[in-house]
Protein backbone atom coordinates (compact mmCIF):
# COMPACT_ATOMS: atom_id res chain seq x y z
CA UNK A 1 0.00 0.00 0.00
CA UNK A 2 1.19 3.45 -0.47
CA UNK A 3 -0.49 6.92 0.05
CA UNK A 4 -0.34 10.18 -2.22
CA UNK A 5 -0.27 13.28 -1.17
CA UNK A 6 -4.14 13.66 -1.13
CA UNK A 7 -4.48 10.19 0.61
CA UNK A 8 -1.85 11.49 3.39
CA UNK A 9 -3.75 14.49 4.07
CA UNK A 10 -7.21 12.22 4.42
CA UNK A 11 -5.34 9.94 6.60
CA UNK A 12 -4.18 13.15 8.82
CA UNK A 13 -7.69 14.67 8.93
CA UNK A 14 -8.87 11.05 9.93
CA UNK A 15 -6.61 10.54 12.42
CA UNK A 16 -7.42 13.84 13.98
CA UNK A 17 -11.43 13.06 13.71
CA UNK A 18 -10.28 9.82 15.57
CA UNK A 19 -8.92 12.22 18.82
CA UNK A 20 -5.25 11.85 17.73
CA UNK A 21 -3.03 14.71 18.54
CA UNK A 22 -3.29 16.51 14.79
CA UNK A 23 -5.58 19.34 14.97
CA UNK A 24 -5.86 21.48 11.85
CA UNK A 25 -2.96 23.35 12.51
CA UNK A 26 -1.11 20.41 12.58
CA UNK A 27 -2.18 18.76 10.08
CA UNK A 28 -1.47 21.56 8.08
CA UNK A 29 2.16 21.80 9.34
CA UNK A 30 2.59 18.11 8.65
CA UNK A 31 1.17 18.84 4.83
CA UNK A 32 3.64 21.42 3.98
CA UNK A 33 6.38 19.82 6.43
CA UNK A 34 6.58 16.46 4.52
CA UNK A 35 5.69 17.97 0.83
CA UNK A 36 8.79 17.35 -1.40
CA UNK A 37 8.10 18.04 -4.82
CA UNK A 38 8.44 15.40 -6.98
CA UNK A 39 12.37 15.57 -9.06
CA UNK A 40 14.05 13.26 -11.09
CA UNK A 41 13.52 9.38 -11.87
CA UNK A 42 14.74 7.52 -9.12
CA UNK A 43 15.00 7.76 -5.37
CA UNK A 44 16.93 6.20 -2.89
CA UNK A 45 14.87 6.18 0.91
CA UNK A 46 17.60 5.22 3.50
CA UNK A 47 17.28 4.89 7.04
CA UNK A 48 20.15 3.43 9.51
CA UNK A 49 21.12 2.94 13.26
CA UNK A 50 17.25 2.67 14.54
CA UNK A 51 18.55 0.63 17.58
CA UNK A 52 15.03 -1.35 17.96
CA UNK A 53 12.91 1.16 18.91
CA UNK A 54 9.85 0.93 17.65
CA UNK A 55 8.05 3.61 19.55
CA UNK A 56 8.62 6.99 19.11
CA UNK A 57 11.72 8.53 21.15
CA UNK A 58 13.20 11.45 22.69
CA UNK A 59 17.04 11.36 21.56
CA UNK A 60 19.21 14.02 22.14
CA UNK A 61 21.67 14.77 19.73
CA UNK A 62 25.67 15.29 20.73
CA UNK A 63 27.58 18.42 22.72
CA UNK A 64 30.70 17.38 21.93
CA UNK A 65 31.72 15.83 18.92
CA UNK A 66 35.33 16.39 18.47
CA UNK A 67 36.90 16.23 14.83
CA UNK A 68 40.23 16.23 14.38
CA UNK A 69 42.98 16.50 11.89
CA UNK A 70 41.30 17.24 8.35
CA UNK A 71 37.47 16.16 10.09
CA UNK A 72 37.95 19.62 12.52
CA UNK A 73 35.62 21.87 12.01
CA UNK A 74 33.96 20.12 9.17
CA UNK A 75 30.39 18.14 9.23
CA UNK A 76 29.56 15.40 10.93
CA UNK A 77 31.96 17.32 13.77
CA UNK A 78 29.65 20.44 14.41
CA UNK A 79 27.39 20.63 17.32
CA UNK A 80 25.10 22.96 18.52
CA UNK A 81 24.66 26.36 17.25
CA UNK A 82 27.95 25.47 14.74
CA UNK A 83 25.57 22.90 12.84
CA UNK A 84 22.92 25.48 12.85
CA UNK A 85 24.75 28.05 11.20
CA UNK A 86 26.55 26.05 8.67
CA UNK A 87 23.58 24.31 7.64
CA UNK A 88 21.53 27.66 7.56
CA UNK A 89 18.91 26.40 10.26
CA UNK A 90 16.96 28.57 11.87
CA UNK A 91 17.37 28.58 15.80
CA UNK A 92 14.17 27.14 17.85
CA UNK A 93 12.77 25.69 14.65
CA UNK A 94 11.70 21.80 14.65
CA UNK A 95 15.36 21.05 12.34
CA UNK A 96 17.22 22.98 14.84
CA UNK A 97 15.44 20.11 17.69
CA UNK A 98 15.93 17.05 15.81
CA UNK A 99 19.45 17.78 14.97
CA UNK A 100 21.51 19.52 17.63
CA UNK A 101 21.19 18.93 21.78
CA UNK A 102 20.16 22.74 22.15
CA UNK A 103 17.86 23.95 25.06
CA UNK A 104 16.68 20.22 24.58
CA UNK A 105 14.14 18.97 27.39
CA UNK A 106 11.92 22.25 26.59
CA UNK A 107 12.13 21.80 23.32
CA UNK A 108 11.18 18.51 23.30
CA UNK A 109 7.93 19.41 24.89
CA UNK A 110 6.94 21.40 22.58
CA UNK A 111 7.95 19.32 19.57
CA UNK A 112 7.43 16.24 20.92
CA UNK A 113 8.87 12.29 20.25
CA UNK A 114 10.47 11.54 17.13
CA UNK A 115 10.44 8.43 15.10
CA UNK A 116 8.82 5.01 15.60
CA UNK A 117 8.16 1.96 12.93
CA UNK A 118 4.31 3.30 12.45
CA UNK A 119 5.05 6.66 12.26
CA UNK A 120 8.04 6.01 9.55
CA UNK A 121 5.53 3.59 7.63
CA UNK A 122 3.30 6.59 7.35
CA UNK A 123 5.52 8.69 5.69
CA UNK A 124 7.63 5.85 3.58
CA UNK A 125 4.35 5.19 2.13
CA UNK A 126 3.30 9.00 1.09
CA UNK A 127 6.94 9.11 -0.33
CA UNK A 128 6.94 6.09 -2.33
CA UNK A 129 3.55 6.97 -3.99
CA UNK A 130 4.40 10.62 -4.78
CA UNK A 131 7.99 8.58 -6.89
CA UNK A 132 7.58 6.48 -9.32
CA UNK A 133 10.69 4.26 -8.92
CA UNK A 134 12.41 4.16 -5.30
CA UNK A 135 14.37 1.62 -3.13
CA UNK A 136 14.49 1.47 0.37
CA UNK A 137 17.84 0.91 2.46
CA UNK A 138 18.44 0.39 5.77
CA UNK A 139 21.61 0.27 7.25
CA UNK A 140 21.79 -1.79 9.70
CA UNK A 141 21.99 -1.42 13.69
CA UNK A 142 17.89 -2.52 13.51
CA UNK A 143 18.11 -5.91 15.58
CA UNK A 144 19.28 -4.52 18.47
CA UNK A 145 19.11 -1.90 21.49
CA UNK A 146 15.85 -3.13 23.24
CA UNK A 147 14.28 -5.53 25.19
CA UNK A 148 11.76 -7.10 23.16
CA UNK A 149 14.36 -7.12 20.12
CA UNK A 150 17.10 -9.27 22.88
CA UNK A 151 14.50 -11.66 23.50
CA UNK A 152 12.93 -12.59 20.39
CA UNK A 153 16.77 -12.74 18.65
CA UNK A 154 15.74 -9.40 16.66
CA UNK A 155 12.49 -11.18 15.04
CA UNK A 156 10.30 -8.23 16.43
CA UNK A 157 12.66 -5.73 13.78
CA UNK A 158 12.53 -8.53 11.50
CA UNK A 159 8.80 -8.43 10.94
CA UNK A 160 8.57 -4.68 11.09
CA UNK A 161 11.33 -4.91 8.49
CA UNK A 162 9.20 -6.47 6.30
CA UNK A 163 5.93 -4.74 6.53
CA UNK A 164 8.11 -1.49 6.43
CA UNK A 165 9.11 -2.86 3.00
CA UNK A 166 12.78 -2.74 3.27
CA UNK A 167 14.48 -3.68 0.30
CA UNK A 168 18.28 -4.05 0.88
CA UNK A 169 20.24 -3.35 4.14
CA UNK A 170 23.64 -4.03 5.86
CA UNK A 171 24.49 -4.92 9.11
CA UNK A 172 26.93 -4.73 12.58
CA UNK A 173 24.99 -5.06 15.60
CA UNK A 174 22.97 -7.63 13.87
CA UNK A 175 26.25 -9.86 13.62
CA UNK A 176 26.13 -10.01 18.10
CA UNK A 177 23.57 -12.52 17.93
CA UNK A 178 26.01 -14.80 15.90
CA UNK A 179 26.73 -15.73 12.56
CA UNK A 180 24.18 -18.90 12.80
CA UNK A 181 21.46 -16.33 13.36
CA UNK A 182 22.12 -13.69 11.10
CA UNK A 183 22.69 -16.23 8.19
CA UNK A 184 19.01 -18.17 9.43
CA UNK A 185 17.36 -14.94 9.00
CA UNK A 186 18.96 -13.59 5.95
CA UNK A 187 17.82 -17.20 4.23
CA UNK A 188 14.45 -17.69 5.88
CA UNK A 189 13.01 -14.07 6.61
CA UNK A 190 14.33 -12.23 4.25
CA UNK A 191 14.42 -14.62 1.03
CA UNK A 192 12.83 -13.35 -2.05
CA UNK A 193 11.75 -9.76 0.06
CA UNK A 194 14.86 -7.77 1.56
CA UNK A 195 18.89 -8.74 0.16
CA UNK A 196 21.93 -8.17 2.93
CA UNK A 197 24.46 -6.86 1.47
CA UNK A 198 27.68 -6.85 2.68
CA UNK A 199 30.92 -6.97 0.40
CA UNK A 200 33.39 -6.90 2.97
CA UNK A 201 33.07 -10.03 5.15
CA UNK A 202 34.51 -13.34 3.91
CA UNK A 203 35.51 -16.87 5.58
CA UNK A 204 38.75 -16.45 7.74
CA UNK A 205 40.03 -19.96 5.75
CA UNK A 206 39.47 -19.74 2.00
CA UNK A 207 38.22 -15.95 2.07
CA UNK A 208 35.18 -16.55 0.05
CA UNK A 209 32.32 -14.27 0.35
CA UNK A 210 29.70 -14.45 3.03
CA UNK A 211 27.23 -12.59 2.07
CA UNK A 212 25.95 -11.44 -1.66
CA UNK A 213 28.33 -8.10 -1.86
CA UNK A 214 25.83 -5.86 -3.96
CA UNK A 215 22.91 -6.26 -6.38
CA UNK A 216 21.38 -4.03 -9.38
CA UNK A 217 18.29 -3.21 -9.61
CA UNK A 218 16.12 -1.46 -12.50
CA UNK A 219 14.41 1.68 -11.48
CA UNK A 220 12.20 3.22 -14.17
CA UNK A 221 14.38 1.64 -16.56
CA UNK A 222 17.43 2.93 -15.14
CA UNK A 223 20.08 0.02 -13.64
CA UNK A 224 21.03 0.78 -10.14
CA UNK A 225 23.78 -0.70 -8.06
CA UNK A 226 23.86 -1.12 -4.59
CA UNK A 227 27.03 -2.26 -3.04
CA UNK A 228 26.57 -3.41 0.95
CA UNK A 229 29.16 -2.71 3.56
CA UNK A 230 28.67 -4.01 6.84
CA UNK A 231 30.85 -2.43 9.86
CA UNK A 232 34.50 -3.40 8.86
CA UNK A 233 35.88 -3.82 12.45
CA UNK A 234 32.84 -5.83 14.10
CA UNK A 235 35.27 -9.01 15.48
CA UNK A 236 37.12 -5.93 17.34
CA UNK A 237 33.72 -3.87 18.89
CA UNK A 238 32.82 -7.01 19.78
CA UNK A 239 33.56 -10.49 21.40
CA UNK A 240 35.21 -12.21 18.41
CA UNK A 241 32.93 -15.43 18.99
CA UNK A 242 30.16 -14.26 17.53
CA UNK A 243 31.69 -14.37 14.02
CA UNK A 244 34.38 -16.35 14.87
CA UNK A 245 34.96 -18.23 11.38
CA UNK A 246 34.66 -14.88 9.45
CA UNK A 247 36.59 -11.73 8.37
CA UNK A 248 35.90 -8.15 8.28
CA UNK A 249 37.72 -5.10 7.19
CA UNK A 250 37.29 -2.24 5.05
CA UNK A 251 38.39 -3.73 1.92
CA UNK A 252 38.80 -0.58 -0.46
CA UNK A 253 40.69 -2.69 -3.46
CA UNK A 254 37.64 -5.20 -3.53
CA UNK A 255 34.97 -2.28 -3.31
CA UNK A 256 36.70 -0.26 -6.35
CA UNK A 257 36.83 -4.10 -8.20
CA UNK A 258 33.17 -3.87 -7.68
CA UNK A 259 31.91 -0.32 -8.01
CA UNK A 260 34.20 -0.97 -11.58
CA UNK A 261 32.21 -4.13 -12.28
CA UNK A 262 28.99 -2.88 -12.00
CA UNK A 263 29.40 -0.05 -13.95
CA UNK A 264 30.52 -2.56 -16.70
CA UNK A 265 27.24 -4.39 -16.06
CA UNK A 266 25.63 -1.14 -17.28
CA UNK A 267 24.30 0.30 -14.14
CA UNK A 268 23.73 4.47 -14.58
CA UNK A 269 23.48 4.71 -10.92
CA UNK A 270 25.97 3.38 -7.98
CA UNK A 271 25.12 3.53 -4.16
CA UNK A 272 27.10 2.19 -1.06
CA UNK A 273 24.83 1.53 1.63
CA UNK A 274 27.55 1.59 4.59
CA UNK A 275 28.02 1.23 7.92
CA UNK A 276 31.65 2.36 8.20
CA UNK A 277 31.00 5.30 10.09
CA UNK A 278 31.05 9.16 8.05
CA UNK A 279 34.91 9.88 8.73
CA UNK A 280 35.49 6.75 7.12
CA UNK A 281 32.80 7.22 4.46
CA UNK A 282 34.38 10.26 3.26
CA UNK A 283 38.10 9.05 3.52
CA UNK A 284 36.89 6.43 1.23
CA UNK A 285 34.79 8.46 -1.30
CA UNK A 286 38.09 10.08 -2.36
CA UNK A 287 40.07 7.08 -2.49
CA UNK A 288 37.86 5.03 -4.95
CA UNK A 289 35.81 5.90 -7.76
CA UNK A 290 32.73 5.16 -9.61
CA UNK A 291 30.16 5.03 -6.52
CA UNK A 292 27.88 8.10 -6.65
CA UNK A 293 26.40 8.33 -3.06
CA UNK A 294 27.49 6.43 -0.26
CA UNK A 295 24.15 6.53 1.71
CA UNK A 296 26.10 5.95 5.47
CA UNK A 297 25.55 4.74 9.20
CA UNK A 298 27.16 3.68 12.26
CA UNK A 299 28.41 7.10 13.82
CA UNK A 300 24.71 8.37 13.94
CA UNK A 301 25.71 11.39 12.66
CA UNK A 302 22.52 13.28 11.54
CA UNK A 303 23.81 15.62 8.61
CA UNK A 304 21.06 17.76 6.58
CA UNK A 305 22.98 17.82 3.70
CA UNK A 306 25.71 15.73 1.66
CA UNK A 307 29.29 16.30 1.55
CA UNK A 308 30.29 16.28 -1.50
CA UNK A 309 34.12 14.32 -2.07
CA UNK A 310 35.85 15.03 -4.91
CA UNK A 311 38.26 11.77 -6.12
CA UNK A 312 40.50 10.83 -9.19
CA UNK A 313 37.13 10.15 -12.06
CA UNK A 314 34.45 12.48 -10.29
CA UNK A 315 32.68 13.48 -7.17
CA UNK A 316 31.01 11.29 -4.33
CA UNK A 317 28.14 12.66 -2.47
CA UNK A 318 28.36 11.14 1.31
CA UNK A 319 25.36 11.59 3.75
CA UNK A 320 24.93 10.21 6.95
CA UNK A 321 21.36 9.59 8.14
CA UNK A 322 21.18 9.71 12.34
CA UNK A 323 19.76 6.97 14.73
CA UNK A 324 16.98 5.90 16.18
CA UNK A 325 14.50 6.27 13.34
CA UNK A 326 14.24 9.92 14.03
CA UNK A 327 15.23 10.66 10.26
CA UNK A 328 14.39 9.15 6.59
CA UNK A 329 16.75 10.24 4.34
CA UNK A 330 15.26 10.94 0.45
CA UNK A 331 17.73 11.22 -2.32
CA UNK A 332 15.97 11.98 -5.78
CA UNK A 333 18.12 11.62 -8.76
CA UNK A 334 17.48 12.62 -12.14
CA UNK A 335 19.16 10.34 -14.61
CA UNK A 336 19.51 11.55 -18.38
CA UNK A 337 22.05 9.90 -20.73
CA UNK A 338 23.34 7.54 -18.76
CA UNK A 339 24.33 9.75 -16.05
CA UNK A 340 22.93 11.56 -13.11
CA UNK A 341 22.29 15.49 -14.19
CA UNK A 342 21.01 16.27 -10.80
CA UNK A 343 20.08 15.48 -7.43
CA UNK A 344 18.02 17.03 -4.22
CA UNK A 345 18.49 15.43 -0.68
CA UNK A 346 16.38 16.26 2.26
CA UNK A 347 16.98 14.22 5.73
CA UNK A 348 13.63 14.33 6.97
CA UNK A 349 12.73 14.49 11.01
CA UNK A 350 10.38 11.56 11.78
CA UNK A 351 8.14 14.02 14.01
CA UNK A 352 5.24 11.52 15.44
CA UNK A 353 2.79 14.61 16.36
CA UNK A 354 3.05 15.73 12.63
CA UNK A 355 2.83 11.95 11.37
CA UNK A 356 -0.35 9.61 11.93
CA UNK A 357 0.42 5.76 12.92
CA UNK A 358 0.08 3.41 10.18
CA UNK A 359 -2.63 1.13 11.38
CA UNK A 360 -1.15 -2.23 10.15
CA UNK A 361 2.26 -1.17 11.40
CA UNK A 362 0.60 -0.31 14.59
CA UNK A 363 -1.16 -3.96 14.77
CA UNK A 364 2.28 -5.43 14.25
CA UNK A 365 4.02 -3.31 17.21
CA UNK A 366 1.72 -3.82 19.61
CA UNK A 367 1.56 -7.97 19.03
CA UNK A 368 5.24 -7.83 19.20
CA UNK A 369 5.25 -5.99 22.40
CA UNK A 370 1.68 -7.97 24.00
CA UNK A 371 3.91 -10.75 25.67
CA UNK A 372 6.43 -8.30 27.12
CA UNK A 373 4.17 -5.41 27.93
CA UNK A 374 3.55 -5.73 31.77
CA UNK A 375 7.31 -6.17 32.57
CA UNK A 376 8.80 -3.69 30.78
CA UNK A 377 6.21 -1.21 32.51
CA UNK A 378 7.49 -1.42 35.58
CA UNK A 379 8.30 1.47 36.80
CA UNK A 380 12.13 1.39 38.95
CA UNK A 381 12.29 5.45 39.70
CA UNK A 382 11.73 8.79 38.51
CA UNK A 383 13.90 11.13 37.17
CA UNK A 384 14.87 15.22 38.21
CA UNK A 385 17.04 16.09 35.51
CA UNK A 386 17.37 14.79 31.73
CA UNK A 387 19.05 11.89 31.17
CA UNK A 388 20.94 10.92 27.85
CA UNK A 389 24.32 8.71 26.55
CA UNK A 390 25.17 10.46 23.17
CA UNK A 391 28.51 12.91 22.63
CA UNK A 392 32.43 11.64 22.91
CA UNK A 393 32.46 11.59 26.59
CA UNK A 394 29.70 11.08 29.58
CA UNK A 395 26.53 11.83 29.54
CA UNK A 396 24.01 11.70 32.32
CA UNK A 397 23.10 8.24 31.42
CA UNK A 398 26.55 6.84 31.42
CA UNK A 399 27.15 8.69 34.70
CA UNK A 400 24.07 6.61 36.30
CA UNK A 401 25.35 3.44 35.08
CA UNK A 402 28.78 4.70 36.43
CA UNK A 403 27.66 4.93 39.86
CA UNK A 404 25.61 2.15 39.92
CA UNK A 405 28.21 -0.44 38.84
CA UNK A 406 30.93 1.30 41.26
CA UNK A 407 28.43 0.74 44.02
CA UNK A 408 27.33 -2.64 43.44
CA UNK A 409 31.22 -3.68 43.05
CA UNK A 410 32.63 -1.86 45.82
CA UNK A 411 35.04 -0.17 43.13
CA UNK A 412 37.16 2.91 42.72
CA UNK A 413 36.76 3.26 39.33
CA UNK A 414 34.16 2.20 36.81
CA UNK A 415 34.12 2.12 33.03
CA UNK A 416 31.43 1.84 30.72
CA UNK A 417 31.59 1.33 27.01
CA UNK A 418 31.15 4.20 24.83
CA UNK A 419 27.94 3.52 23.14
CA UNK A 420 25.80 5.60 21.06
CA UNK A 421 22.32 4.48 21.63
CA UNK A 422 19.71 4.63 24.01
CA UNK A 423 16.92 6.99 24.58
CA UNK A 424 16.71 10.21 26.09
CA UNK A 425 14.58 10.48 29.23
CA UNK A 426 13.32 14.56 30.34
CA UNK A 427 12.62 15.58 33.57
CA UNK A 428 9.81 14.55 35.42
CA UNK A 429 9.84 11.58 33.41
CA UNK A 430 9.23 7.72 35.01
CA UNK A 431 12.68 5.38 34.42
CA UNK A 432 10.89 1.87 33.32
CA UNK A 433 12.27 -1.57 32.91
CA UNK A 434 11.97 -0.83 29.32
CA UNK A 435 14.18 2.08 29.70
CA UNK A 436 17.01 0.47 31.32
CA UNK A 437 17.14 -1.89 28.70
CA UNK A 438 17.34 0.81 25.68
CA UNK A 439 20.53 1.30 27.36
CA UNK A 440 22.05 -2.26 28.57
CA UNK A 441 19.76 -4.67 26.23
CA UNK A 442 23.05 -6.32 24.52
CA UNK A 443 23.80 -9.68 24.42
CA UNK A 444 27.12 -9.85 25.98
CA UNK A 445 25.99 -7.63 29.41
CA UNK A 446 27.85 -9.28 32.04
CA UNK A 447 29.55 -6.88 34.64
CA UNK A 448 33.15 -7.09 35.84
CA UNK A 449 35.21 -6.34 38.47
CA UNK A 450 39.20 -6.48 38.03
CA UNK A 451 42.16 -5.04 39.76
CA UNK A 452 44.14 -3.07 37.78
CA UNK A 453 47.35 -0.85 38.13
CA UNK A 454 47.27 2.42 36.58
CA UNK A 455 49.49 1.72 34.04
CA UNK A 456 46.65 -0.75 33.01
CA UNK A 457 44.19 1.74 33.14
CA UNK A 458 46.27 4.39 31.39
CA UNK A 459 47.34 1.70 28.42
CA UNK A 460 43.08 1.31 28.33
CA UNK A 461 42.52 4.45 28.12
CA UNK A 462 44.72 5.65 25.84
CA UNK A 463 44.12 2.58 23.26
CA UNK A 464 39.93 4.10 23.41
CA UNK A 465 40.90 7.46 22.98
CA UNK A 466 42.83 6.40 19.40
CA UNK A 467 40.06 4.39 18.10
CA UNK A 468 37.84 7.80 18.53
CA UNK A 469 40.70 10.48 17.80
CA UNK A 470 43.33 8.98 15.31
CA UNK A 471 44.05 11.55 12.51
CA UNK A 472 43.18 8.58 10.09
CA UNK A 473 39.79 7.61 9.87
CA UNK A 474 40.61 3.68 8.96
CA UNK A 475 42.00 3.75 12.27
CA UNK A 476 39.04 4.72 14.08
CA UNK A 477 37.38 1.42 15.27
CA UNK A 478 34.54 1.95 17.86
CA UNK A 479 32.26 4.58 19.23
CA UNK A 480 32.57 7.38 21.89
CA UNK A 481 35.18 7.59 24.59
CA UNK A 482 34.57 5.26 26.97
CA UNK A 483 32.67 6.36 29.81
CA UNK A 484 34.46 6.68 32.99
CA UNK A 485 33.36 7.51 36.92
CA UNK A 486 35.24 7.76 40.25
CA UNK A 487 38.78 8.89 38.82
CA UNK A 488 39.57 12.31 36.58
CA UNK A 489 41.95 12.68 33.72
CA UNK A 490 43.15 15.14 30.94
CA UNK A 491 42.69 14.57 27.09
CA UNK A 492 44.43 15.92 24.38
CA UNK A 493 42.61 14.78 21.23
CA UNK A 494 44.94 16.33 19.07
CA UNK A 495 48.48 14.43 20.84
CA UNK A 496 49.52 10.70 19.23
CA UNK A 497 48.81 7.50 21.21
CA UNK A 498 50.72 7.36 24.63
CA UNK A 499 50.39 11.18 25.11
CA UNK A 500 46.64 11.84 25.16
CA UNK A 501 45.68 11.18 28.62
CA UNK A 502 47.30 12.64 31.38
CA UNK A 503 46.72 13.92 35.03
CA UNK A 504 45.00 10.83 36.04
CA UNK A 505 43.72 11.10 39.69
CA UNK A 506 41.40 9.62 42.28
CA UNK A 507 39.95 11.68 44.94
CA UNK A 508 42.14 14.24 44.26
CA UNK A 509 45.31 12.21 44.10
CA UNK A 510 47.75 11.44 41.13
CA UNK A 511 47.60 7.34 40.30
CA UNK A 512 50.40 5.71 40.91
CA UNK A 513 51.53 3.68 37.86
CA UNK A 514 52.37 0.39 40.30
CA UNK A 515 49.57 0.78 42.21
CA UNK A 516 46.65 -1.72 42.29
CA UNK A 517 42.92 -0.06 41.87
CA UNK A 518 39.80 -1.98 41.80
CA UNK A 519 38.01 -0.78 38.40
CA UNK A 520 34.20 -2.45 37.68
CA UNK A 521 33.29 -2.10 33.85
CA UNK A 522 30.65 -3.87 31.88
CA UNK A 523 30.26 -5.76 28.31
CA UNK A 524 33.56 -7.45 28.63
CA UNK A 525 35.03 -8.22 24.85
CA UNK A 526 37.38 -10.62 25.67
CA UNK A 527 36.90 -14.02 26.44
CA UNK A 528 36.88 -15.94 29.76
CA UNK A 529 36.30 -12.65 31.43
CA UNK A 530 35.53 -13.13 35.17
CA UNK A 531 31.62 -11.65 34.52
CA UNK A 532 29.18 -11.03 36.84
CA UNK A 533 25.31 -10.42 36.97
CA UNK A 534 24.33 -8.51 33.72
CA UNK A 535 24.44 -4.68 33.60
CA UNK A 536 20.48 -4.30 33.83
CA UNK A 537 20.12 -6.05 37.08
CA UNK A 538 22.77 -3.93 38.34
CA UNK A 539 20.96 -0.52 37.20
CA UNK A 540 17.21 -1.69 37.98
CA UNK A 541 18.41 -2.52 41.73
CA UNK A 542 19.85 0.88 41.94
CA UNK A 543 17.43 2.36 40.67
CA UNK A 544 14.43 0.33 42.54
CA UNK A 545 16.71 1.69 45.48
CA UNK A 546 16.56 5.21 45.13
CA UNK A 547 13.38 6.23 43.63
CA UNK A 548 14.23 9.85 42.53
CA UNK A 549 17.65 10.66 40.40
CA UNK A 550 18.49 13.95 40.88
CA UNK A 551 21.14 16.08 39.08
CA UNK A 552 24.60 14.72 39.72
CA UNK A 553 27.86 16.63 38.24
CA UNK A 554 29.13 14.25 35.10
CA UNK A 555 32.49 13.04 35.33
CA UNK A 556 34.07 14.81 32.22
CA UNK A 557 37.96 14.95 31.48
CA UNK A 558 39.81 18.19 31.11
CA UNK A 559 39.90 18.84 27.46
CA UNK A 560 43.34 20.13 26.08
CA UNK A 561 44.36 21.60 22.74
CA UNK A 562 40.88 22.28 21.38
CA UNK A 563 40.04 26.25 21.48
CA UNK A 564 38.57 27.16 18.10
CA UNK A 565 36.77 23.77 17.48
CA UNK A 566 33.64 23.61 16.30
CA UNK A 567 32.08 20.37 18.31
CA UNK A 568 31.99 21.48 21.14
CA UNK A 569 29.46 23.68 23.04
Amino acid sequence: MSLSRREFLQVLGAAAAAGFALDARTASQASSFYDLPRFGNVSLLHFTDCHAQLLPVHFREPNVNLGVAGSTNRPPHLVGEALLKHFRLRPGSREAHAFTHLDFARAAKTYGKLGGFAHLATLVKRLRAERSASLLLDGGDTWQGSATSLWTRGQDMIEAQKLLGVDIMTGHWEFTYGAARVKEVVARDFAGRVEFLAQNVETGDFGDPVFKPYTIRELAGVPVGVIGQAFPYTPIAHPRRFVAEWKFGIEEERLQRLASEIRGKGAQVVALLSHNGMDVDLKLASRVTGIDVVLGGHTHDGVPEPVVVSNAKGRTLVTNAGSHGKFLAVLDLDVRGGRISGHRYRLLPVFANLLPADPEMARLIEAQRAPYAEKLSEKLAMTETLLYRRGNFNGSLDQLILDALMEAKGAEIAFSPGFRWGATLLPGEAITLEQVMNQTAITYPRTTLAELTGSAIKTVLEDVCDNLFHPDPYYQQGGDMVRVGGMSYSCNPLEKIGRRIGDMRLRGRAMEADKTYKVASWAPVGEGENAGEPMWDVLSRYLRDRKVVKPRELNLPRLVGIKGNLGIA
